[in-house]
């Protein structure tokens, strides 16, 4: 009909429920000899390039499955990153490869017409903006972010951002990406957990500004010319990941960001956390890592505990706090919980029945769901932190902190949650401040002080204090727990310290996947609204979440082995991936009529669980899971039992491992 409104109709729902349950294999697409390494939509979406390890590019008509133009792109080595020119008609394409080249390509004549040889490491992605045309920006391993000009008198490229003034020589740049509704903002992925946010603006007048001062030649021995400009840069990190360093890297697991992207609107970063989960990163409603948000005090034990009501209570608010958890005294209105509707009642019933099943997973997604419908129930949150500490994947015991501060700060007499926090400070490593947590519980609720699960984290969180080990010492030295000094040799500045300490925290977190082995691996919003998150993984499967529960909804098999690459489609329902057979795959709703859809992986439990078991084995381990050898799983425990209507005010029901 060709409609005027016919295209906005068309995005707003190319993506829903049941098209993400019929989603199946639609074609491979075959040209390539080696591991297709990425993807790259043209805007009108009816153009899909591929880069290789053949060196070669191929572009293709997707939508008909053909093949419409291959050449070699004068790479050495493999091919990293591919991206349309913005404004080129579809005729200019740049590459970037592992030869550390960046080349510029005409696709009308099949030629390279130009060659940046600036970097000295892998280049790994390419970035471009509609706002800058004939500009664009590449990641390298070399710590580089280079801005280039294609214009006709100065076709060069120069330094945005040397992450090696900031993190020392080791650190390498792996991603980037350009904020689609602001294009003044570019996000970098590199080595370690923190990921970067630019203002590419602020930048560039910082320089100018620089050039122009009269006395921009002229230092003294103190003044030091700062490489980007206050308020120039922020940085973004999973709160329990620095803290965790130290651990991972004495086992040899290494985090890198693999890739980030923006949100269709541009207010959500979403990160592909290599050796860890995927993550989500609210742009507009920041938060500071809950670690040191501290809850106020509860003004009595007997008012309301593990969610039930009260008419009389205390403050509901959490603040920061350097030095752990003290809690500060002030008292405030508790709004009474709210009776949950007979729906989302069911779900809960659901949830507990999952948790006493010690169907972790299930129970959590259960609760997740409520959670969504009702985001002000203390009673969900709390039985949700039981169930991630029961679990115990990585990043589980973090939430579950998150969880407690939530209920105590929607009831801040909920025992349980009280009681759940100390228990989850002790696993994180934060041993004082889970001793000060205690001490506060046992004051709040002396008929709990001498319980067996009391005296036992009392014991746990005694002998840690007392223990000679490395860890223990650790944490004497000074400075930030989140910051301390992970034993490698780079050379962290003053000024990157500053950055991290001001680091907002992620607002959910995406399991299943595994992302260890290549560091290329994708995560990509899915839908014109984000509906949805899709990433690869390890296993040869791709994963599918609902963004704003983190339910796990769907995995397909999409590779033999990796897949490294998931783009969609800019308007239909159409997703490409490719990893490390040498095809594109493309998906999309299969009709209704078929019954049998083979790349579907059934076990979603059990594939998320293996991965789980794959990220953490050590190399040897994931040799022999490779071969077939079968790994112990993962060992269960940690505290508690779900909260219920039912159940008795007078127990903390957590009993720990």
């Amino acid at each position: 009909l060709q409609e005027r409104g016919a295209l906005g109709f068309e995005r707003h729902y190319h993506v829903t429920d049941p098209f993400i349950r019929r989603l199946g294999l639609e074609a491979e697409l075959q040209g390539h000899s080696g591991c297709v390494n990425c993807l790259e939509w043209n805007e009108k979406g009816d153009l899909l390039a591929s880069g290789s390890d053949d060196q070669h590019t191929i572009v293709w008509d997707p939508l008909h499955h053909k093949k419409l133009l291959s050449m070699h792109t004068g790479h050495t080595a493999n091919i990293f990153s591919v991206k349309f020119l913005p404004h080129s008609g579809d005729r200019i394409l740049i590459t970037g490869a592992a030869d550390s080249k960046v080349h510029v390509h005409d696709l009308t004549v099949k030629e390279t017409i130009h060659m940046f040889g600036d970097h000295t490491n892998r280049v790994k992605r390419i970035a471009t903006a509609p706002m800058w045309p004939n500009t664009f920006w590449s990641a390298a391993e070399d710590g580089l972010i280079r801005q280039y000009d294609l214009r006709e008198n100065s076709k060069r490229s120069e330094v945005l951002i040397d992450l090696t003034e900031y993190c020392g020589q080791l650190v390498e740049a792996k991603c980037l990406t350009v904020n689609p509704q602001d294009n003044n903002y570019l996000a970098v992925g590199a080595s370690g957990p923190f990921v970067r946010l630019y203002d590419i603006r602020m930048i560039h007048n910082h320089r100018k500004s620089m050039k122009q001062s009269p006395s921009a030649g002229v230092h003294t021995f103190c003044d030091r010319q700062k490489p980007l400009p206050d308020g120039a840069a922020q940085y973004y990190v999973a709160g329990h990941l620095p803290v965790k360093l130290p651990d991972y890297n004495n086992r040899l697991r290494v985090l890198v960001a693999t890739y980030v992207t923006f949100s269709p609107d541009g207010t959500e970063l979403l990160v592909n956390m290599g050796g860890e989960q995927v993550y989500l990163f609210d742009l507009t409603y920041k938060q500071r890592p809950y670690t040191f948000l501290l809850p106020k005090k509860c003004h009595t034990s007997g008012e309301v505990q593990n969610g039930k009501t009260s008419t009389n209570g205390v403050s509901n608010g959490i603040h920061l706090h350097s030095n752990g958890f003290r809690l500060s005294e002030g008292r405030a209105h508790v709004s009474p919980q709210v009776e949950l509707p007979p729906y989302l009642e069911r779900i809960k019933q659901q949830a507990n029945e999952a948790f006493a099943c010690q169907l972790w997973t299930q129970a959590i997604q259960l609760y997740s769901k409520a959670v969504q419908k009702a985001p002000n129930n203390a009673m969900l949150y709390g039985n949700r932190a039981a169930a991630y500490m029961k679990r115990k994947w990585d990043g589980d015991h973090y939430d579950a902190l998150r969880d407690c501060l939530k209920a105590i700060s929607l009831n801040p007499c909920h025992l349980k949650a009280h009681f759940r926090l100390a228990r989850c400070l002790f696993e994180l490593k934060y041993v004082a401040e889970a001793l000060e947590c205690l001490d506060d519980f046992k004051g709040k609720f002396p008929e709990q002080a001498h319980s067996s699960a009391c005296d036992a984290l009392d014991r746990d969180i005694n002998a840690a204090l007392f223990s000679k080990s490395d860890n223990a010492e650790d944490k004497k030295g000074g400075g930030p727990i989140r910051l301390r000094a992970t034993g490698r040799k780079d050379s962290i500045s003053e000024d990157e310290m500053v950055l991290r300490e001001r680091s907002y925290d992620y607002k959910f977190r995406y399991c299943g996947h595994c992302n260890t082995t290549t560091d290329i691996k994708e995560a990509n919003f899915f839908g014109s609204n984000a509906q949805y998150i899709v990433s690869g993984s390890d296993d040869g499967s791709f994963f599918i979440w609902e963004k704003e529960t983190t339910n796990l909804v769907r995995v397909l098999q999409g590779d033999e082995s990796i897949v490294n690459c998931l783009q969609p489609h800019p308007s239909y329902c159409f997703l490409a991936t490719s990893g490390i057979d040498p095809v594109v795959r493309l998906w999309n709703p299969r009709p209704e009529s078929e019954t049998l859809n083979g790349r579907v992986v059934v076990d979603m439990e059990g594939a998320s669980q293996a991965n789980q078991r794959r990220m953490n084995a050590d190399p040897l381990e994931v040799m022999l899971l490779n071969m077939g050898y079968r790994i112990t799983g993962l060992t269960s425990g940690g505290a508690g039992g779900s909260d219920d209507e039912d159940s008795s005010e007078g127990q903390v029901q957590c009993r720990p491992s």
